[in-house]
């Protein structure tokens, strides 16, 4: 969180009245995550009690120096080179917020965005500049932080009423345009996916404005004006566009269809109610009939299948919401297989329970049998021709060695008589007899 505290202070002393409270800007902020560094940027000497209320809540506040020449953009080009140092060296930080309304901050929205970075601006709508308002993701009104606790001055600058008084009304195209965005991307129109589509066609928009404290409050004003419908489905809570020809119904209901004139033409029925098992078996003997589709398939391939092979096709007739529903509710009863790809887009494949279509066996074509022709007998030949046997040769034979006869040894009875031993020599020996000499 950024803060420019010199130009939101005196935006709300002058537009709104009475003092800047920051502790209601932080409770805004948490509720939409959790903010991991806080920067004011004021010439504190001069800001009196304000920095000890920053102290407070844990502000980190920088010394903006006024030369004597002036320095009008001092402190936004010193919070913008912080902000894009720590987009550059933070990569966890995937959100900035931007307390002020100056429109010098314009260029460093659009860097921000192009980083990836979530961009949040907090100001007054009248001291805040339009263009900052509509370019960032989402723009939080601090007349609508303070509610009713204080009320903006009747003169000055065209002050407007309170913005818990703008009718419901005003926002019903915005809603509308909304669910159809959603119908259009085959998406559940659950309440937080409607609020987040509503922030990216209008980032303005806010559910105080119309004096509610919460999303769903505000959503239950809209259903009692009548331009839609909301349906409890689990946990969740669906929205759905009032259409012609439908009569309002309790949340926990669906909503039933007006009593249609009957028809002259005997070929058109009326539709009769179904339930959400024959929603079911009904995708089941489409999908499995004669001419099966091609796997995977998307939803909206899914749906242009089921139009074209039911007639009169209506997902809502048997009880759902949209065709995801009923292709998940197929998918838990094992008739088809739901995955998302890597984009997160849901991909359909063929489920156990499909019956798949019996494979034909393919017979073979019959063979022309070819003529027996008879052999045709072989003249033998007049002349005969003899074998003729070569003797083979056989090599000489190599003569035989004679072995010399043994000499006869000599037949003793007594034993070998030894010979005698030949006294050695030694050096000692030697040199007695040289003494005796």
């Amino acid at each position: 969180m950024f803060i420019d505290f010199d130009n939101v202070e005196i935006g709300v002393k002058n537009t709104i009245g009475g003092q800047f409270d920051i502790g209601l800007v932080l409770e805004a902020i948490k509720e939409r995550g959790e903010i991991v560094t806080k920067i004011a940027y004021s010439d504190w000497k001069r800001a009196g009690d304000y920095s000890r209320l920053l102290t407070q809540h844990a502000i980190r506040m920088v010394q903006r120096n006024v030369t004597p020449g002036g320095d009008k953009n001092g402190a936004d080009i010193t919070m913008a080179l912080d902000a894009l140092e720590m987009a550059f060296t933070h990569d966890h930080i995937n959100a900035f917020v931007i307390v002020g309304g100056d429109s010098d901050f314009i260029s460093l929205v659009e860097k921000l965005k192009q980083y990836g970075r979530k961009v949040i601006v907090v100001g007054g709508r009248q001291f805040t500049s339009s263009t900052m308002q509509q370019n960032c993701h989402e723009f939080i009104a601090y007349e609508n932080l303070v509610g009713s606790t204080t009320r903006p001055r009747s003169s000055g600058r065209g002050a407007k009423p309170a913005a818990a008084t703008s009718p419901v009304s005003k926002v019903i195209p915005l809603i509308e345009r909304a669910l159809k965005v959603l119908a259009d991307r085959e998406a559940t129109p659950q309440l937080g996916l409607l609020k987040s589509t509503l922030l990216q066609l209008d980032s303005t928009f806010s559910e105080r404005e119309y004096g509610a404290g919460s999303f769903r409050d505000f959503m239950e004003k809209v259903a009692e004006s009548g331009a839609v419908t909301l349906r409890e489905h689990g946990r969740n809570v669906l929205v759905e566009a009032r259409t012609e020809g439908t009569v309002a119904a309790p949340r926990d209901q669906a909503p039933v269809a007006a009593a249609a004139e009957p028809d002259t033409d005997e070929e058109t029925l009326p539709p009769s109610p179904m339930t959400m098992q024959d929603g079911i078996r009904a995708v089941q003997a489409a999908f499995g009939g004669s001419t099966p589709p091609r796997w995977p398939m998307y939803v909206r391939q899914a749906k242009q299948f089921l139009r074209s092979a039911i007639d009169g096709f209506d997902e809502k007739n048997y009880g759902f919401a949209s065709v995801v529903d009923l292709l998940r509710a197929a998918g838990k009863e094992g008739v088809l297989r739901i995955e998302r790809d890597r984009q997160g887009a849901v991909r359909i494949f063929a489920g156990p329970k499909l019956a798949a279509p019996p494979v034909q066996p393919i017979e073979a074509e019959p063979v022309a049998e070819l003529p027996i022709v008879d052999a045709e007998p072989v003249a033998e030949s007049p002349v005969e021709v003899g074998v003729v046997t070569v003797p083979v040769e056989e090599p000489p034979a190599k003569p035989a060695r004679r072995r010399r006869a043994a000499k006869p040894k000599a037949d003793t009875d007594g034993p070998k008589p030894k010979r005698p031993t030949r006294a050695r020599k030694t050096a000692r020996t030697k040199d007695v007899a040289a003494d005796r000499s």
